[in-house]
């Protein structure tokens, strides 16, 4: 086993800092005087930790256990199918992506499957557009492919629907054997996938009860399609429990980072900073800022505080990507509202090097160019576009991953996780569930004739009488 946990993350929190550039920044007795509540924070999450409400931390040592069924099992399988799509949404969907994109070849589906290492190709259907399901199941051979359905409850509309269009495909097209094209990923005692699972005979991984989907990666959720496509799912846990033991065995706001991140993202957030912009420089990581978009978002914006008051809170999350977005949004961040925090993820080194050619025939204003790498030429464009934000006085940190590998992408998964918890706890606030999310699934289900929500029902039909359009 390689030993990837040499090397570890580490935050550069200098851009946001007072100084000589910029005097609207933090003081370290800004971030000091949080330590009180940063006390109580860590207090209160140790003890929602051993009443089994941050599950996300406490199962990971449960889930190394898991490793050998999960890896046995993606072996067993990868020969035969050429195909392996995830059914789910949220973090279902986004979790299994994010670490798909960072770890795997950046164009993994079209090398030849020898250059695969003879695993199968890998899709995620997040979504339920008509054309996209359409034209992917058309798309793949049946006789081929593998199904994970991704549901705890068995009651998310959109991937229950996908699942009942895909199986009757398959009962169709392999009548014989399309249990066996299927594996599903859900509660381990309830729900309305687990019959149908039993009955049909489908292999089944198990998600844990106290781990919501966002915070659900580093369960079977997303080991199972890691491990499908080769990535090392024991050295992903390894770093996650790497940061877990540095976030849950050491105190104090300049020594534990999930405490110095939600520190700084409170500060910057009373400040008015109600955007928090996470810009990696690598696509690999391009997918990792959808996944924490929706982390940020949907546990942290929140109406009520634990107390049950109206306090309306919460940072709203936008993703970037280094330097593609240089070009589109970077201009906004220097010279708009002044009313966002950025993170940059940067990758110390990368998996491969590629260097630009010198030529003397060319324009002398682009051979300075030559004889550097594209390493060298993205470097520097981060660092110029953290410079640029200094002098404009805006504030911004950084994440650095020493590699971008297993290890750090488990560090990196659970740093964010942890910060999150610690904001809720900032924020007096339940960051484990999604209110907000329930009222618009409680409308479809009474919008697609589900039985016990005829009342809601007519409430939306009511409150669609009243439209305002315009129309040609």
């Amino acid at each position: 086993m390689n030993n990837q946990g040499q090397f570890k993350l580490n935050i550069d929190f200098t851009g946001m800092m007072r100084n000589q550039q910029n005097p609207k920044g933090l003081s370290k007795e800004d971030l000091a005087d949080l330590q009180n509540l940063l006390q109580q924070a860590q207090t209160s999450l140790n003890t929602r930790w051993q009443a089994g409400e941050l599950d996300f931390s406490k199962l990971l040592p449960a889930m190394k256990d898991q490793v050998s069924e999960i890896v046995d099992y993606a072996d067993n399988v990868a020969g035969r199918f050429e195909n392996f799509v995830v059914l789910g949404i949220g973090g279902s969907a986004l979790g299994p992506l994010a670490v798909h994109q960072a770890l795997t070849h950046y164009y993994y589906n079209e090398l030849p499957s020898e250059k695969r290492g003879n695993r199968p190709r890998f899709y995620v259907l997040d979504n339920i557009d008509p054309h996209r399901v359409h034209e992917l199941l058309e798309m793949l051979d049946p006789d081929k492919t593998l199904f994970n359905v991704i549901s705890k409850s068995g009651n998310t509309s959109e991937t229950m629907a996908q699942f009942l269009v895909v199986r009757d495909m398959l009962r169709r097209r392999c009548p014989d054997t399309y249990a066996e094209h299927i594996v599903v990923t859900t509660d381990k005692a309830k729900g309305n996938l687990l019959p149908i699972a039993e009955k049909e005979g489908f292999r089944r991984f198990v998600i844990p009860q106290g781990i919501g989907g966002r915070f659900s990666e580093l369960t079977p959720v997303g080991l199972l399609a890691a491990a499908i496509c080769s990535i090392d799912i024991e050295q992903l846990l390894e770093g996650a429990l790497s940061m877990d033991r540095w976030v849950r065995e050491t105190q104090g706001v300049f020594s534990n980072p999930a405490q110095l991140r939600a520190a700084l993202a409170y500060l910057s957030w009373q400040k008015g900073k109600n955007i928090s912009v996470f810009m990696p420089y690598a696509d690999g990581l391009k997918t990792m800022a959808d996944w924490y978009a929706q982390l940020w978002a949907e546990s942290l914006g929140k109406s009520y505080d634990r107390q049950g008051r109206v306090i309306n809170v919460g940072q709203t999350p936008v993703k970037a990507l280094g330097v593609t977005d240089q070009h589109s949004q970077v201009q906004l961040y220097v010279e708009g509202p002044d009313d966002k925090v950025i993170t940059f993820v940067t990758v110390e080194k990368f998996r491969e090097s590629q260097a630009i050619p010198s030529d003397p025939e060319l324009p002398a204003d682009i051979q300075f160019l030559g004889g550097r790498t594209l390493e060298e030429l993205l470097s520097a464009e981060q660092k110029a576009t953290e410079y640029a934000l200094t002098l404009a006085q805006r504030l911004h940190q950084k994440i650095v991953l020493p590699r971008l590998n297993a290890h750090a992408i488990g560090q990196l998964l659970l740093l964010l996780e942890w910060e999150t918890a610690y904001m809720g706890e900032l924020f007096n606030i339940n960051a484990y569930d999604q209110p907000g999310v329930e009222e618009g699934k409680n409308g479809t289900y009474a919008l697609m004739g589900r039985k016990g929500y005829e009342g809601r029902k007519q409430e939306i039909e009511e409150y669609a009488k009243i439209r305002y359009r315009l129309e040609e």
